[in-house]
């Protein structure tokens, strides 16, 4: 004891440190990987090629009636279930609709099932290059664009014309939507295709107005509606209220589908074909474009049956593609870019 003390003050530390510790258990492992791992349960060691094959007989159909005769309690009458309300009272109602994804929603519609090929090059490819084709920068800082006044004001010639609304642009009432730089949030889309056949021999004989509204049905999946003529025109001898066409309007992913089968199956088989006229457009984003009824046999539908619509029956065909776009000339700039070409004089 009398050596302990003489010793300096950090050995002795070291020593009451050592003396503390205690002998080591035999079954001490340095690490995780002394010793085997075990076994993991959720791995399942037979192959599922060796389950058996369940037939029809090992299945057990339990009888609803059975089923319902052996509950001990009885649910709930219909009249205390929850029923999606027939009409949409504005979002301040007390009782909301379900979203058309609840399957007990009123306008739910079950898929996609598909992905159209069209479709998926627009969201991969498409919408990307439109964004940088229109992009236009801006430095920072610079103001807005004075917004132009559409409307014209009255002057005051007249005490009559103080306080009254102002007047539309001339020569049109009609105030078409103004066109925004495109960006990531309003990359104009295909929104729907209209179809429409006008068949006026179907006055006299109604298997025009029967082969018309086949071909449609054959080309777009949908079924088509018989329109009526409004006005009754001596010149033409169309009578008000007589059955002469067919129309029809695809949307979705049928619109896309329907598109892809246009762009690269009927169109190159036209001869000569130029394109489509760069004057059309209805100056709100719509395009339109017509067929000739020689032209219709080109669909493979209508061209893998052709011995079943007779070729002389077979009437032409208006196109009108509908999309998101606000002005022609980004219509025109997403049907360029999906592959429909124009000729001619652009007008926007």
């Amino acid at each position: 004891m009398v050596a302990l003390r003489e010793m300096p003050r950090a050995g002795r530390l070291l020593l009451s440190t050592v003396s503390r510790l205690k002998p080591c258990s035999a079954n001490f492992q340095r690490c995780a990987s002394t010793e085997a791992a075990p076994a993991i349960t959720d791995i399942e060691e037979d192959s599922g090629l060796a389950v058996p094959v369940i037939t029809r007989e090992d299945v057990k159909i339990t009888d609803p009636r059975k089923r319902a005769s052996r509950r001990n309690y009885e649910l709930p009458h219909e009249r205390y279930r929850y029923h999606p309300p027939k009409y949409d009272r504005g979002p301040l109602h007390p009782v909301q609709p379900l979203p058309s994804s609840d399957p007990v929603a009123r306008n739910f519609s079950p898929g996609p099932f598909n992905l159209p090929r069209l479709k998926q090059t627009f969201h991969s490819t498409v919408a990307s290059d439109i964004m940088t084709l229109m992009y236009l920068h801006t430095p920072p800082g610079t103001g807005d664009k004075p917004e132009r006044i559409r409307y014209r004001e009255w002057d005051d010639s007249s005490p009559y014309m103080q306080n009254r609304p102002k007047r539309g642009p001339r020569g049109s009432d009609v105030l078409y939507p103004l066109e925004k730089p495109i960006s990531w949030r309003n990359i104009p889309e295909i929104k729907a295709v209209h179809l429409s056949m006008f068949t006026p021999l179907a006055k006299k004989n109604q298997d025009h107005l029967i082969v018309g509204r086949s071909v449609l049905r054959t080309i777009t999946g949908v079924r088509p509606t018989v329109t009526k003529i409004k006005k009754s025109v001596a010149q033409w001898s169309i009578i008000k209220g007589e059955r002469a066409g067919v129309k029809c309007t695809v949307r979705g992913d049928q619109a896309y589908e329907f598109m892809d089968k246009v762009i690269h199956l009927v169109f190159p088989k036209i001869k000569d074909w130029k394109g489509i006229r760069g004057t059309t457009g209805d100056s709100a984003g719509n395009i339109s474009w017509g067929f000739e009824p020689q032209t219709m046999l080109y669909f493979p539908e209508v061209e893998a049956n052709y011995s079943l619509y007779p070729s002389k029956m077979i009437p032409g065909c208006r196109i009108t593609l509908e999309t998101t776009a606000k002005s022609d000339r980004h219509a025109r700039l997403l049907c360029k870019a999906i592959g429909i070409p124009f000729y001619g004089k652009l007008v926007d």
